[in-house]
């Protein structure tokens, strides 16, 4: 019978995989727990959480795609006539 290629080999490193990636889940929670409290803090000192996540949303994105972002948002606008 042909072994399995994807069978793991060692137990130990097996362990070691799932602990490492168990800690990092936990790190990953934490982290988000953390980021809720300052959009709530963010929210308690005035700022509009939505509009907060869209500002961080464009600040991710490349330079060219943001503009073409924003061109075509607006290009929108024009048509639906929502331009002050």
């Amino acid at each position: 019978m042909e072994e399995n290629m994807n069978a793991p080999k060692d137990a130990n490193q097996l362990n070691t995989f799932v602990d490492r990636i168990e800690r990092l889940e936990e790190e990953k929670k934490e982290l988000s727990a953390d980021i809720r409290e300052v959009f709530s803090e963010a929210k308690g000192a005035g700022f509009d959480v939505k509009v907060l996540r869209q500002v961080l949303k464009l600040r991710k994105m490349d330079p060219a795609d943001r503009a073409e972002t924003e061109f075509l948002r607006d290009e929108y606008k024009k048509l639906l006539g929502m331009t002050e």
